[in-house]
């Protein structure tokens, strides 16, 4: 059984792939935040800007076995580029549902797949993308992959100590909210001082798109 929130066609607006058309199919449940305001205050993730709460997102529902679930995914893209099928799964916290039958499933559809995760949670095998957002406060388990994207700034959350990790590509993205125009300015001071970091930003945000 998966439980998803929502699942909608868009442009991944963050990273590496930013700009490319995916269906983002992302998961109920996180293990770092109930995802209700009432215990936003206790969580280890303070700052979370997702409903991932429930099953009633456009899409979203109850899925019993990888073939239905990925069947919904499917009907999303459009009828064109096979070829060039992608899907983002996220959440909440995917890998807390995320297993290799669903993986095959939609490597048999011709996805290509990308997860975005905490790191708190040990990977399927055969993701064709993988990328880490650390919290501060969480143990990371996954110290490898394709990406780090760490938000910016985290009390207690230095950069410096994710940079022996084994991610290709390092990426800052500055933390949403009321201080987000000083949060992006500090995040571009500290990639031009440290240019083992790239900045990352919530393009889909300035677009107006999901």
């Amino acid at each position: 059984m998966y439980r998803i929130k929502e699942i909608f066609y868009t442009l991944q607006g963050e990273g590496t792939h930013a700009g490319r058309p995916a269906v983002f199919c992302r998961f109920s449940l996180c293990n770092l935040w109930t995802g209700r305001e009432a215990d936003r205050a206790r969580a280890i993730c303070k700052f979370c800007d997702t409903d991932f709460v429930g099953t009633d997102g456009p899409g979203g529902g109850r899925f019993t076995d990888a073939a239905e679930l990925v069947a919904a995914i499917t009907a999303v893209w459009p009828q064109t580029g096979r070829d060039r099928r992608m899907v983002v799964l996220t959440g909440g916290e995917p890998l807390l549902q995320v297993d290799y039958p669903l993986v095959t499933e939609l490597h048999r559809q011709g996805f290509y797949i990308a997860v975005e995760t905490n790191g708190t949670q040990t990977p399927p095998p055969e993701l064709d993308w993988l990328c880490v957002s650390p919290k501060v406060g969480a143990e990371l388990v996954v110290t490898s992959g394709d990406e780090l994207k760490l938000v910016f700034p985290q009390a207690g959350g230095d950069p410096a100590q994710f940079e022996n990790l084994d991610f290709p590509s390092m990426r800052l993205q500055p933390m949403d909210g009321p201080g987000v125009a000083g949060n992006t300015a500090a995040a571009v001071e500290y990639c031009l001082k440290n240019p083992r970091w790239t900045l990352s930003l919530q393009t889909h945000k300035f677009l107006g798109i999901p």
